[in-house]
């Protein structure tokens, strides 16, 4: 498994499990981000912080610390 913040621009994943001990993880959860969702990097900034994803047909922007303890394939 990878995390998302290692991705690239154009790189897709599916969730398969996100950090249990992060401070973060409950917001994830409520903005769409779950076990089975597609993930497509859609834009990073020039020094990888923040990162632009598309999940369940919208945008959304994740800092990098965020992204990492979303985990998957």
């Amino acid at each position: 498994m990878t995390s998302l913040d290692k991705l690239s621009i154009g790189d897709v994943m599916t969730v398969r499990e996100l950090e249990k001990n992060s401070r973060v993880r409950r917001r994830l959860l409520d903005m769409g981000i779950t076990v089975g969702a597609m993930i497509k990097v859609r834009g990073k900034a020039p020094l990888g912080d923040p990162i632009e994803i598309g999940v369940r047909g919208y945008r959304l922007t994740l800092r990098k610390e965020e992204a990492s303890i979303v985990l998957g394939e």
